[in-house]
């Protein structure tokens, strides 16, 4: 088939590079998010997705927003058989929809239908999620709802990032994307409706969503701190400034601390929540590089029956 692959950032990549590696399709083009401010000079820095593509000879195409004319126009002059799509960053309206004749097939990170939306790794990993794993389905006007072609699972590990799996998810989506253009090309696959029982919503993880409550069972606190790493970070207050936490441990058999307390020793910092304590194994200071949660305890001379989340952020 001729294919328009659409996504945007690194961990679509690996899907653009077995589809290249295939050699049973062409990727005619990349669709991805126009280039954007990164670093401190705020230079405008082009998606992973381009620069793979470009890598590779690939045309690239950046529409500001995926109905303007231009756009639509130069994919209608590609006729695409098939767009696959891989974290793309935008919704696509039916005229876009429209013009693959086999549609756009979209690789999301979560056993379809639970946690449709756009953190489906994030919420898996702060809803203690044994097992997660990737879909690919044929996107229609709805919210993930469309149709399933195949899936992949993967076991959620108990010290996982969000991160970590969205990166191990990455490399065997990248595989069950390849098999699916196969079969839909060789006619051996065809979708299936998702169930209507087991639907879940994963919207974009907000910064207030990622604001440690100490009140909260030392089991809640950790997959918070796991599922905002790397984005957008899990945080809290320290004398009323943020403390991003990057890194924490359960300690189950300490239950002596109030939530938030802090008690630092000259190797750890423990911190109590609503059940034990856990250990703050990295953090960063407001304005600060990351560094080990001891170091930080030592630096700011943690007072006797001293708080994290005590005050606003001021």
């Amino acid at each position: 088939m001729k294919l328009v692959f659409a996504g945007t950032p690194e961990v679509a990549v690996p899907a653009l590079d077995a589809l290249i590696a295939s050699g049973r399709h062409e990727v005619a083009a990349v669709v991805t998010r126009p280039d954007a401010p990164a670093g401190r000079g705020r230079h405008l820095v082009a998606s992973p997705v381009a620069e793979r593509a470009a890598e590779a000879g690939i045309e690239v195409l950046k529409p500001a927003k995926p109905r303007d004319e231009q756009f639509l126009a130069r994919l209608r002059e590609i006729a695409p058989d098939c767009c696959p799509v891989v974290a793309y960053g935008a919704l696509l309206p039916k005229v876009a929809l429209d013009i693959p004749a086999r549609g756009w097939v979209n690789l999301h990170f979560s056993l379809l239908p639970a946690w449709r939306g756009a953190a489906p790794v994030q919420h898996a990993v702060m809803a203690g999620d044994e097992i997660t794993g990737a879909a690919t389905f044929l996107i229609e006007e709805g919210l993930d709802s469309g149709p399933v072609y195949g899936t992949v699972t993967e076991e959620v590990r108990p010290t996982d990032t969000s991160g970590d799996l969205l990166t191990r998810l990455a490399f065997a989506g990248a595989g069950l994307l390849a098999a699916t253009m196969d079969g839909i090309e060789d006619g051996t696959l065809k979708a299936v409706p998702q169930p209507a029982d087991g639907i879940s919503l994963a919207p974009k993880i907000t910064v207030e969503m990622a604001h440690v409550d100490w009140a909260a069972p030392a089991l809640r606190v950790d997959r918070v701190v796991r599922g905002c790493t790397p984005a957008p970070g899990a945080w809290t207050v320290f004398r009323g400034e943020r403390l991003k936490l990057i890194q924490a441990a359960l300690v189950t058999d300490r239950t002596d601390l109030a939530p938030g307390e802090l008690a630092a020793a000259k190797n750890n910092v423990h911190v109590g929540t609503g059940s034990h304590a856990v250990e703050l194994l990295w953090v960063q200071p407001q304005g600060k590089k990351p560094m080990r949660g001891a170091d930080w305890a030592r630096g700011v001379r943690i007072a006797p029956g001293e708080r994290l989340g005590a005050a606003d952020v001021r």
